[in-house]
């Protein structure tokens, strides 16, 4: 949902103008996670505190971060040709859950007038009405109505009660995190720690990217644990009296020039380093004296009690929008090469074989299972519903498909002997997140099907595949719809390597598999004539998108694609329940988008054609090549090309996703950052 971006200069002069620059650019980087205000701290004069020689200067504006960069300049707010040769500055865009879009609400949060805390916040604070009411009473004043502002409240409180001068800042955090509930990644700033940087994360994405002219000492950062340690209440005062053993190898001599970008993506990380530190649930990430380390309050049985520095393998130009409109539109292009990436060294089709390396080592056990469950949200969903036909078929399993938030809602049975797919873009998707947890808890396999490495899914399920797609920018998923859907089938065809009766069918799909890009560029071809169609619709309010079988998940996430950047209403609607009720919207008015394809559903499909055309509506179809039975009934067509029944979703997805794209366009709306929409859906 929100974006964090943090850069910290560690005896690397910047002036006050570079620092904004770093943190702006961070910040765009990220705006698909939230675009509706946007803010920044660093060191400078406060205007309301008592000693503004050391303070921090909050600048925040609602609307997009561009509102944000201009509002920096236009006021005359701090010295940006000052040289700062180390220095800690904050940077936060939003996505609204707890108060309404405005400069107030936006991030970073503050403690006080003086603002000596300032924190920004990914998540959601589920138990911030109870700490709230306490620090009410204890005198502490409220201004914004977000769940964020008890945090850098709760930490001033602490400060205030500590019962020594020699508490660190880690430890400030630490005993914060201990009376938070909720899913949260957190960067902390404070004018008593200046030049210190505390993050810590748990239900929230957060990495730390790592620059130096030196050779980093060591790729592995050592976790420091405090022992014996229990929860705190708030209130009790007298229970801060442990010892601090935290920055115990914290060394605060020179550990030379570094520079440490804290972010919720790598996407605003990569073109400053390639050198990053994915934080685990309850990390406590100090930078002291320019030397970074972890802590934790306890070692559980089993972790890891080292954090490994990784090289990420994204480059800058996989993330520039270049000649193109939008993000949208690139990735929507982008679909050959990403469904190539998918399969490239997972498929030999010279021996018909496929192997996905993240789920090799647990085949047997997958072959052993019960059932499958999919589960997943959105756009993620509608690929489980897309492969559950042929999962089916292949696996010879039962497969659930479940909405996760759904799945969770239900309290579903779940059993050792299920297998428990997780299905999610980001990896970092929260209704997901707890449903993993859910199935984990009751002894099922778990498996993750994401596009991010590194992720909360990626790290907490026992298997996974990682769907290779790219970076995805546009809120408005596309290429890693198609991404998943190749990846479950992949998923399916290794199941059914040593099924003799299935070899055929294997076959088929496979030799389809091959030609898959270069049918998808044919596709992209017919982009003007849909442009042409868009042109036609674009004043209507509403539109059906209608088909049945194989074709059915392409009607969902078609309609979800024209909801999401349009604002139009859209209906996906199984053709098969055309006159249990839909059948009473038709009309000569209706847009109705109708998918017909030669497969086993094909005479069902005319049979709901003859249904719509009976009551003068006038059917846009799209159907494969050269098919004169379907076309002269059509109002207007996008002849496509034929492939495998399971895979000609993906060839009927993308004109959906084209025609979306040109309706927002000529309706005048951002594409890439639909009204009300994050990327990452870090909160349920």
């Amino acid at each position: 949902m929100c974006g964090i971006f943090a850069y910290l200069n560690y005896q690397v002069p910047r002036t006050r103008k570079e620092i904004f620059e770093t943190l702006v650019k961070g910040l765009q980087r990220l705006e698909y996670r939230g675009y509706d205000s946007a803010g920044i701290a660093v060191d400078g004069p406060n205007k309301t505190a008592t000693d503004r020689n050391n303070s921090i200067c909050l600048i925040k504006k609602k609307g997009k971060v561009k509102a944000l960069d201009e509002e920096i300049y236009q006021k005359d707010l701090v010295d940006l040709d000052e040289a700062l040769v180390t220095h800690f500055g904050l940077a936060h865009t939003r996505w609204a859950t707890h108060g309404e879009p405005n400069a107030l609400n936006s991030h970073p949060q503050r403690s006080d007038k003086n603002n000596e805390f300032v924190v920004i916040h990914n998540g959601i604070i589920t138990n911030y009405k109870e700490l709230k009411e306490y620090l009410i009473t204890r005198g502490y004043e409220f201004e914004s109505d977000t769940d964020t502002e008890v945090i850098p409240k709760l930490i001033k409180y602490l400060f205030d009660n500590r019962e020594n001068n020699s508490v660190t800042f880690s430890k400030l955090v630490e005993r914060v995190i201990q009376q938070l509930e909720g899913a949260f990644a957190l960067v902390f700033k404070s004018h008593h720690y200046p030049g210190e940087a505390v993050a810590t994360r748990r239900g929230s994405p957060l990495l730390i990217g790592v620059r130096s002219e030196h050779e980093l000492p060591s790729e592995h950062i050592p976790v420091q644990y405090n022992s014996g340690h229990h929860k705190e209440e708030v209130h009790d005062k007298n229970s801060h009296n442990r010892t601090d053993s935290s920055n115990a190898k914290n060394s605060n001599g020179d550990c030379g020039a570094v520079e440490y970008y804290f972010a919720s993506d790598a996407s605003a990380i990569i073109e400053h380093t390639n050198k990053v530190l994915y934080m685990e649930d309850s990390d406590i990430a100090v930078v002291k004296g320019g030397e970074l380390s972890i802590h934790r309050i306890n070692r559980k049985a089993g972790e890891d009690p080292v954090r490994a520095i990784q090289t990420l393998q994204m480059e800058l130009q996989q993330i520039m929008q270049g000649n193109f409109d939008a993000f949208m539109q690139k990735e929507i292009f982008e679909q050959p090469e990403s469904i190539f990436n998918t399969m490239r060294g997972r498929i030999c089709f010279d021996t018909n074989t496929v192997i996905l390396g993240g789920l090799k080592d647990h085949l047997k056990e997958i072959k052993r299972c019960r059932r499958l469950i999919m589960i997943g949200c959105g756009t993620s969903f509608h690929a489980a519903v897309a492969t559950r036909q042929i999962l089916e078929e292949l696996t010879e399993l039962p497969v659930m498909v479940e909405l996760a938030s759904d799945f969770l809602d239900r309290n579903t049975p779940v059993f050792r002997d299920d297998v428990c797919f997780f299905i999610s873009q980001s990896g970092e998707t929260a209704d997901t997140q707890m449903s993993l947890q859910y199935c984990k808890d009751r002894g099922a396999l778990t498996v993750g099907i994401t596009n991010t490495v590194g992720s909360s899914i990626c790290r907490m399920t026992d298997c996974g595949v990682h769907i290779n797609a790219g970076p995805e920018i546009g809120v408005a998923s596309t290429k890693a719809y198609t991404s998943q859907f190749v990846s479950l089938i992949m998923f399916g065809l290794m199941m059914s390597e040593d099924r003799l009766s299935l070899q055929k069918r294997r076959l088929e799909i496979i030799n389809a598999l091959k030609v898959l890009p270069e049918l998808i560029k044919k596709v992209l071809s017919l982009d003007e004539k849909i442009k042409s169609i868009a042109n036609e619709l674009y004043q209507q309010k509403s539109l059906l998108v209608m088909g049945r079988g194989y074709n059915y998940a392409t009607c969902l996430e078609g309609a979800l694609k024209i909801k999401e950047i349009t604002y139009m209403h859209s209906e996906g609607i199984l053709a098969g329940e055309l006159k249990h009720g839909p059948l009473a919207l038709i009309d000569k008015h209706m847009p109705v988008i109708m998918i017909i394809m030669r497969d086993g559903c094909y005479t069902k499909c005319q049979n709901a054609l003859e249904q719509v055309t009976a009551r003068s509506g006038r059917p846009i179809i799209l159907c494969c090549q050269d098919d004169s039975e379907v076309t002269k009934n059509a109002y207007k067509t996008i002849e496509l090309p034929q492939t495998v029944d399971c895979l000609q979703g993906i060839l009927s997805v993308i004109p959906l996703q084209l025609l979306s794209f040109h309706l927002a366009v000529l309706r005048g709306y951002d594409v890439d950052f639909p009204r009300n929409l994050a990327k990452s859906v870090t909160v349920e």
